[in-house]
């Protein structure tokens, strides 16, 4: 099976795929006292805590503006929900929202660092956070990259048939790769880390540490996770290319 990085037409590829340790790589909560010296640096340095989504975040700024909330009054729910729009839908600012919340506004825009890591010393499990699980924001998010390099996997969830870009964020411009990039709301991604290129000669370690800007601002209200259904519906049961996805959703 191919697993060049610049090609993903071998073998009815959607694109290439990671080593067998990114897609293996067990979905816990990662625990920083398992990554590497350096990592933990960063980790400490920024306050970063163990995310959800893979991975690492701080949220750095929360506009001070508020804004009319242009999205729906109730929680987002994943594609595969049979009732997206709740019946007698009560908004209950006690489950699991931010403190004073209220969904009828939003903050004009967030800012967070996301970090993902490499799968664990000497490719083994042990530490390590290297894939962000398929999911999706109601918000655009603008995302710019630090250090490391990537691969970012886009579900066009709102265009049918569900289109299926992915592209690699890296420092290597000259080839095509991205410094910057933008997912729309309502299109569902997942990313995965590969190892740096030649001209960083091995000496840093494989990660993707980016800054993330939602606009209107980050809320858990307006985020969901794709899950196994939601990804059968949209590859309208295609078998491959669920096969190459799968290891992508997140287990419920």
């Amino acid at each position: 099976m191919a697993t060049s990085d610049d090609t993903c037409k071998e073998d009815n590829l959607l694109f290439p795929l990671p080593p067998p340790s990114v897609i293996a790589a067990p979905q816990t909560l990662p625990d920083a006292s398992l990554e590497p010296p350096s990592i933990q640096s960063i980790i400490s340095s920024l306050n970063l805590t163990a995310f959800v989504e893979g991975g690492y975040m701080a949220e750095t700024d929360r506009n001070t503006l508020e804004i009319p909330s242009p999205f729906p009054p109730y929680p987002a729910v994943t594609f595969s929900d049979p009732n997206p729009v709740p019946e007698n839908y009560t908004f209950d600012p006690e489950t699991y929202y931010r403190p004073s919340f209220d969904p009828s506004r939003r903050s004009a825009s967030t800012t967070i660092y996301y970090l993902l890591t490499g799968p664990g010393k000497n490719g083994e499990n042990g530490g390590g956070s290297p894939k962000g699980y398929l999911h999706r924001n109601r918000g655009r998010i603008i995302h710019t990259l630090h250090r490391g390099r990537g691969r970012y996997v886009i579900l066009h969830a709102d265009e049918k048939p569900c289109r299926v870009e992915s592209f690699l964020v890296g420092k290597d411009v000259e080839k095509g790769e991205k410094v910057q990039w933008i997912v729309e709301g309502g299109k569902y991604k997942g990313t995965f880390v590969l190892p740096v290129g030649d001209g960083e000669d091995g000496k840093e370690d494989a990660m993707i540490f980016i800054s993330e800007t939602t606009v209107p601002g980050w809320e858990v209200f307006d985020h969901d996770f794709l899950d196994r259904k939601g990804l059968e519906m949209l590859m309208e049961g295609d078998d491959e290319k669920i096969k190459q996805l799968e290891w992508l959703v997140k287990e419920e």
